[in-house]
């Protein structure tokens, strides 16, 4: 009896995650400036599943890695604002 109930809260917070995974796609996609959202998606590997490092983004995007780390962390807030505002 209890494996099966262990089954059903496993799907159940699979089902969560990915519903969870999708608004935050969205959110990247809606409340992100182009180079904030090219900046997460490299360092967090969101398009290949490799994450690159303050220091590789820089040199792909010529720009330094102290300009790499201000923009993700003005990404991660806008994010994390967007995220848990309980009105959208």
């Amino acid at each position: 009896m209890d494996v099966l109930s262990s089954d059903d809260d496993s799907i159940i917070e699979v089902v969560e995650n990915k519903i969870q995974v999708k608004k935050l796609y969205s959110k990247i996609d809606n409340c992100l400036a182009q180079r904030e959202k090219t900046v997460i998606e490299m360092r967090y590997g969101l398009l290949d599943g490799k994450p690159k490092t303050q220091r590789e983004i820089a040199k792909l995007l010529n720009i330094s890695r102290s300009y790499v780390s201000r923009i993700e962390k003005r990404a991660l807030k806008k994010l994390y604002k967007e995220l848990n505002n309980p009105s959208k």
